[in-house]
C-alpha cells in the first residue's frame, strides 16, 4: 500500500486539489493518508473534507488519518507532500512588506526572490530541514515533494544537507503557453495538440526557449499579436521582458516586477502605472483568502456532496508513474549536475523531467541563450547564498544576498540594507535561527 504524507495539511484547498487528485488515481485509490499540521482546528477541517471526497469520489477506499506527531505522520511514506507557511500571514509576511517600507524598498508578492523572498527561505529551510532529517530516520527512501516557496532556495538547500530525494513542483510551467495563448485571444482557434515548446531555465524564470505550430516556427506570431496589446495589462512586464531579451518568461508580471531592477523604481514611479504592477499585492491575496475561507468552509468542510475533478497539480502524475512505471513528464526543480551547461553547477533549476519507477529523471537542456542565462544567474547569486546563510549561519551571507539581489540594489544603499536586514533578523525573533 502506498502512503502519503502532507506536511501543511491544513492548507485545505491545497490539499483538496493534491490529495484529492491522488484518490482519483487507480493506483492510488487505496493509499494510506497521513496529515500534518501545527494548526489542529485546520488540519481537522482539512481531515473531514478529505474523508468526504474519499467516501465521494473514492469509495471510501483510502485511509485518512490526522496525526499531531510529525515523525508518526512520516513514518514509511512513499511520498512527502511539503506545503508549509512558517510564520503565516500574521506575523511573518506583514513583517516582510512593513520594514523594507520603511527604507523605500516596494515589493509584490515577496515570496520567491528580494528581501521578502530572502526572510521566507530563512524561516523556513530551518522547519523543513528538521523533518527531513526525522524522513532519513523513518521514511529514507521516500520522495519529497515540495511546493514551498522560495522552491529554488528551499529544494536547492534540502538537495545540499540532506540525502532525501526531493523535487521542486510549480504549475507556471504547465500554465504557460495556455494562458499566453488565451491572452493574445488564440486559446479557442487553436488545438494545442498541433503545438510542441521547450521550457527551462529557473523556478518563476524559466523560459519558452521554442514554440512551434505543426513544426513551424511560432514565436513571430506570439511577438506580433503581443505587440498590439496596449499597457497596462496582466503581461506588460513579461511582454517587456520577451521584446528585450527575445523570449516569454514562465510566471506572472507580478512575480517578474521584482525579480528585475527594471520596473520597480522610485526614480521612475511612472512605470508603476505604466506597467501596471501591484504593490503590496501579496498582502491584499492573503487577506482576501482569509475573508473568503469563512465563507468557503462551509462549502468545502461543511459539505457532505462534496467530490473532486483531478487537477493540472503535478504531485498524483508523479506518484502514479513512480508506483506503477507508466512513464510521465514534468518541469521538476533539481540540482544543476550539467543539466543547464552555462548556468553554475548544483544551482537548482527547472527543467523538463522523466518519471517512472526509477524516480524523477531531469533532462540535458544545454546552453541557454547567453542573455537568458545572465538573467537568470542575477536569482542564482541571491539563491546560493541565502541557501549558504541558511546551512553556515553566517550573518554576513544574509547581507550579501541582499547586496546581490537585482531589485534591493537598485534602490537601497549597501547600509540601509545592512540596517533593513538587522531589523527583520530581530522582528522575525524565534522564527529565525541564531546568526553570527
Amino acid at each position: 500500500m502506498v502512503k502519503i504524507t502532507f506536511i501543511g495539511a491544513g492548507s485545505t484547498i491545497f490539499a483538496k486539489n493534491i490529495l484529492g487528485d491522488a484518490m482519483l488515481t487507480p493506483s492510488l485509490y487505496h493509499a494510506e493518508i497521513a496529515l500534518y499540521d501545527i494548526d489542529e482546528n485546520r488540519l481537522r477541517e482539512s481531515e473531514s473534507m478529505l474523508n468526504t471526497i474519499n467516501k465521494n469520489s473514492n469509495e471510501g477506499r483510502a485511509s485518512i488519518t490526522a496525526y499531531q506527531d510529525r515523525k508518526e505522520a512520516l513514518r514509511d511514506a512513499n511520498f512527502v507532500i511539503n506545503a508549509i507557511q512558517v510564520g503565516g500571514y500574521k506575523p511573518s509576511t506583514v513583517i516582510d512588506f512593513e520594514i523594507p517600507q520603511k527604507y523605500g524598498l516596494q515589493q509584490t508578492i515577496g515570496d520567491t526572490m528580494g528581501i521578502g523572498g530572502i526572510f521566507r527561505a530563512l524561516r523556513t529551510f530551518p522547519v523543513m530541514l528538521e523533518f527531513a532529517k526525522e524522513m532519513e530516520e523513518v521514511c529514507p527512501d521516500a520522495w519529497l515533494l515540495n511546493y514551498t516557496n522560495p522552491m529554488s532556495m528551499l529544494t536547492m538547500g534540502i538537495l545540499k544537507a540532506t540525502k532525501i530525494k526531493t523535487v521542486g513542483l510549480c504549475h507556471s510551467v504547465q500554465v504557460c503557453v495556455p494562458e499566453l495563448f488565451e491572452h493574445l485571444g488564440i486559446a479557442e482557434e487553436e488545438n494545442l495538440d498541433n503545438f510542441q515548446w521547450k521550457i527551462a531555465g529557473i523556478n518563476h524564470m524559466a523560459w519558452l526557449l521554442e514554440i512551434t505550430k505543426n513544426g513551424e516556427d511560432f514565436y513571430p506570431t506570439i511577438k506580433k499579436l503581443a505587440a498590439e496589446k496596449k499597457n497596462p495589462h496582466r503581461d506588460s512586464v513579461r511582454f517587456e521582458l520577451m521584446k528585450r531579451f527575445d523570449y516569454y518568461i514562465t510566471e506572472s508580471s507580478e512575480h517578474n516586477a521584482e525579480y528585475h531592477p527594471y520596473f520597480i523604481k522610485s526614480k521612475y514611479p511612472e512605470l508603476i502605472e505604466r506597467f501596471g504592477i501591484p504593490l503590496n499585492e501579496y498582502l491584499r491575496r492573503c487577506e482576501q483568502q482569509i475573508s473568503d475561507w469563512e465563507h468557503q468552509r462551509d462549502d468545502i468542510v461543511e459539505n457532505g456532496d462534496l467530490t473532486h475533478t483531478r487537477s493540472r497539480e503535478y504531485a498524483s502524475y508523479i506518484m502514479d508513474a513512480i508506483t506503477t512505471g507508466n512513464p510521465t513528464m514534468i518541469a521538476g526543480n533539481v540540482l544543476n549536475k550539467g543539466l543547464i551547461t552555462n548556468l553554475p553547477e548544483n544551482s537548482c533549476v527547472e527543467v523538463p523531467c522523466l518519471v517512472d519507477k526509477n524516480g524523477v529523471q531531469p533532462t540535458y537542456v544545454g546552453d541557454l541563450p547567453t542573455q537568458l542565462a545572465a538573467l537568470n544567474r542575477t536569482n542564482i547569486n541571491v539563491q546560493e547564498l541565502v541557501v549558504e546563510a541558511a546551512l553556515t549561519l553566517d550573518k554576513s551571507k544574509i547581507y550579501q544576498a541582499a547586496f546581490l539581489d537585482p531589485h534591493t540594489n537598485s534602490e537601497l544603499s549597501m547600509d540601509d540594507i545592512v540596517a533593513m536586514c538587522d531589523e527583520l533578523i530581530e522582528a522575525h525573533g524565534d522564527y529565525l535561527p541564531a546568526y553570527q
